[in-house]
C-alpha cells in the first residue's frame, strides 16, 4: 500500500484553490473581524419587525450577514479538512464555529418576532409589492404561526433542547466508546478486533468464517445492553411525541414533515409501493445466493464480494473525462461548468496525511463549489466524484439563478442531483461494457445502490413508523417490542432465501438515524426520485432534460414536493417509485443473464 504524502508533496493542480473565498489566511481574519458590525446592525432591529419599511431592512442586512458568515465559515473548515492535524486551521475552524453561534444568537428574534404581528399585519406583508423576493419565505414562516409557541414557551422548551438530545449521545457513547466487542479470529486463525468501524470492513471480506464470527460477536455485544437501548430508543420516541404534542401536530411524524411542508401520505405512499415490489428483492437475495454458491445465504453473506480480482484501476484524468462523457445528455451548458470545474481547482483530488477522510461538496453563495475527494482509482472513487459534482452543480445552478435567502435546499431534494449524475455514469459504462466480468462489477454496485437505498431504508421508515405509533397509542415499546418487529420487517423485506440468524432482531440498535425520527424515508424518495429522473434524462427527451434543470435552479423557493413536480417527478403518487423499481427489475434481468455468461466461461 503506498505511503500518503504530506499536503505539501501534492501537486497545486490536485488541491482546491481556496481565493474565491478568501486570498490568504489574513484576508479570512479581516472578515472575521468585521462580522461584529454586521451582527451588531443585525440585532439593532430587535423590537423593529413590525412594518414593511423595517422588515426589508432587516432582510437585506440578514442577507449580507448570511453571505458573510458562510464565507467565513466554509473557509476555515476547508482549511481544517486539509489536515485536521494543523494547529493554525484548528484554530480558525473554532474561532468560525463561534462567530457562527454569535449569530444564530444574535437573529434568533426575528421568527417569532415576525410571527407575533397579527394575522391581517402578515398577510400585508406577502402581499407588498416591495417585499415580493421575500413572499415565499414569508408565506412558509407564517405556516409555522399554529406550531409557534409564547416566547416564554419558546425559551422553555429551547432550555430543554439538550435534555431531549440525551439518549441519542448516550446511545452513541454507548455505541462508539463503552460497548467491547469479543476478538474474533478468520479461517486461518488470525486475530481480528471487532468495533462499530471495522465491522463494515470485516462483512466485506470474502472469508465467509470471518463475517460470521465478527457478525456474531458484534451482535452479542448489542444483545448484552438490548435494555438500555430500548431505553434511549424509547425516550426519544416519547420526546418526539410530546414536542409534537405541545406544538399542537397530529404526531411525531407529521410534525418532522411539517417543515419541510411534506404530506405524510407521501411516506405511507413509499412504504406501499415498495410492498408492491418486494418479489423483485427477493429475485436479487436469490441471485446473491447462486453467484457467491451457498446452500443457505446468511444475513452475513449481504455484503460479500459477489466478483474476485475484477476491479478496475482509472487514473483521476481518466475520471474526469467519465464523468464529463457521464453529465453529456444534461447539455452543453451543464457540461461546460462541470469541464471548467474539473480543470479550474474546485476538486482537492487525493488523500493525503491528517486529510479529513470521505468526501462531500461545499462552497457559498459568492465562491465556487468546493469538492473534497479521496480519490484511490477505484469504480467507487469515479462514482464518489460524478456524486459531490451532482451536489456541486446543483448549488452552482441554484447561486446563479436565486437570492441569498432561497440558494439552500432542503435534505428532501439534496441527494437527487448528485444520485441522478451517479446512474447516468454507470448508464453510459453499461453501455460500452462488453466483458462479462467487468459488466457483473458494474450491475453489481448498482444493484447494491436499489438494495441499501429504496428497500433497507424504507424497511426502517417503516420500523419508524410503527414505533413511534405504538408509543403514541400509550404501548410500550419494551426490547422484545422492538426486537419481534425488526425481525419481522428483515423477513419481510428479505424473503425466505435469506436465513433470518437469530442476531438480526438487534441490528435496529445500531442503527443512529433512529435518533433522528423520520429521517431515513428521504434517502430512499430521494433515490427513486433519482431513477426516475435519470430514466426521463435517458429517454424523454429534450423537455425532460430542462425541467431538471429547471429544478436544479430553483433553490428553497418554493416547498420541495412541489419543485420534484415541476421536474417530472410526483412523489404523491406511486408513479416515481415504481419507475425505480421497474429499472431494478431490468438491471436483474440483465445481471442474471450476465452471471449465465460467466459461468459458461
Amino acid at each position: 500500500m503506498t505511503e500518503l504524502k504530506e499536503r505539501n508533496q501534492i501537486e497545486q493542480q490536485y488541491k482546491w484553490d481556496l481565493s474565491t473565498l478568501f486570498e490568504n489566511d489574513e484576508a479570512w481574519n479581516e472578515a472575521l473581524t468585521k462580522l461584529d458590525a454586521l451582527i451588531s446592525e443585525a440585532a439593532s432591529f430587535q423590537g423593529k419587525l413590525n412594518n414593511t419599511e423595517s422588515l426589508l431592512a432587516y432582510f437585506k442586512v440578514s442577507d449580507e450577514l448570511d453571505k458573510a458568515i458562510n464565507n467565513v465559515f466554509t473557509y476555515a473548515m476547508l482549511r481544517h479538512s486539509e489536515d485536521t492535524r494543523a494547529t493554525d486551521a484548528q484554530g480558525m475552524y473554532s474561532k468560525a464555529y463561534g462567530k457562527y453561534v454569535e449569530v444564530v444568537s444574535a437573529t434568533s428574534f426575528a421568527q417569532p418576532e415576525i410571527l407575533g404581528n397579527d394575522e391581517e399585519v402578515l398577510k400585508g406583508f406577502i402581499a407588498d409589492p416591495s417585499l415580493k423576493d421575500f413572499a415565499f419565505l414569508l408565506e412558509n414562516l407564517v405556516r409555522n404561526k399554529a406550531h409557534t409557541l409564547s416566547a416564554a414557551e419558546e425559551k422553555l422548551l429551547s432550555a430543554f433542547g439538550e435534555v431531549f438530545s440525551a439518549p441519542g449521545r448516550t446511545s452513541e457513547a454507548l455505541m462508539d466508546a463503552d460497548m467491547v466487542f469479543d476478538t474474533i479470529k478468520d479461517a486461518e486463525g488470525n486475530d481480528h478486533a471487532v468495533n462499530g468501524s471495522s465491522y463494515i470492513l470485516l462483512q466485506g471480506s470474502d472469508d465467509r468464517e470471518l463475517r460470521k464470527n465478527s457478525f456474531q460477536s458484534l451482535y452479542k455485544g448489542y444483545k448484552q445492553h438490548i435494555n438500555t437501548f430500548a431505553s434511549t430508543y424509547s425516550t426519544t420516541v416519547k420526546a418526539a411525541s410530546i414536542d409534537a404534542k405541545v406544538r399542537h401536530h397530529q404526531s411525531s411524524r407529521q410534525a418532522a414533515m411539517f417543515s419541510d411542508n411534506i404530506p405524510v401520505s407521501v411516506y405511507d405512499n413509499l412504504v406501499e409501493t415498495v410492498h408492491k415490489h418486494l418479489p423483485t428483492m427477493y429475485r436479487y437475495v436469490k441471485l446473491r445466493k447462486k453467484m457467491l454458491g451457498l446452500d443457505e445465504l446468511h444475513y452475513y453473506d449481504v455484503y460479500a464480494p459477489l466478483l474476485k480480482g475484477s476491479a478496475k484501476d482509472y487514473s483521476y484524468e481518466e475520471a474526469k473525462e467519465m464523468v464529463l462523457e457521464a453529465v453529456k445528455p444534461l447539455g452543453t451548458e451543464y457540461t461546460d461548468v462541470v469541464k471548467a470545474g474539473l480543470e479550474n481547482r474546485w476538486v482537492d483530488v487525493y488523500p493525503n496525511k491528517g486529510k479529513r477522510g470521505g468526501a462531500y461538496s461545499s462552497g457559498t453563495y459568492t465562491s465556487n463549489p468546493y469538492i473534497l475527494c479521496n480519490y484511490t482509482g477505484t469504480l467507487d472513487s469515479v462514482s464518489t466524484l460524478a456524486h459531490e459534482m451532482g451536489h456541486s452543480m446543483h448549488s452552482y445552478r441554484t447561486n446563479h439563478t436565486q437570492p441569498v435567502h432561497y440558494a439552500n435546499y432542503t435534505m428532501f431534494v439534496a441527494e437527487v442531483a448528485s444520485t441522478v449524475n451517479e446512474n447516468l455514469l454507470i448508464e453510459q459504462l453499461l453501455q460500452k461494457e462488453t466483458d462479462p466480468a467487468q459488466r457483473m462489477a458494474l450491475l453489481n454496485q448498482y444493484m447494491e445502490g436499489f438494495k441499501g437505498t429504496i428497500y433497507r431504508q424504507t424497511m426502517f421508515a417503516e420500523f419508524e413508523k410503527e414505533a413511534h405509533a405504538t408509543s403514541e397509542r400509550g404501548e410500550s415499546l419494551t426490547p422484545e417490542f422492538l426486537n419481534q418487529l425488526y425481525l419481522n420487517l428483515v423477513k419481510k423485506y428479505f424473503g425466505e432465501d435469506l436465513v433470518i440468524d437469530d442476531e438480526v432482531q438487534y441490528e435496529w440498535a445500531r442503527i443512529p438515524h433512529f435518533y433522528r425520527p423520520f429521517y431515513v424515508y428521504v434517502y430512499a424518495t430521494g433515490y427513486s426520485t433519482a431513477v426516475a429522473l435519470s430514466e426521463g434524462i435517458l429517454h424523454g427527451g429534450q423537455d425532460r432534460v430542462q425541467k431538471y434543470l429547471e429544478f436544479l435552479s430553483m433553490g428553497s423557493s418554493a416547498y420541495p414536493i412541489d419543485e420534484l413536480k415541476h421536474a417530472g417527478v410526483d412523489l404523491t403518487t406511486p408513479e416515481p417509485i415504481d419507475i425505480a423499481l421497474e429499472k431494478f427489475a431490468k438491471i436483474l434481468d440483465d445481471a442474471e443473464e450476465t452471471f449465465a455468461k460467466l459461468q459458461q466461461k
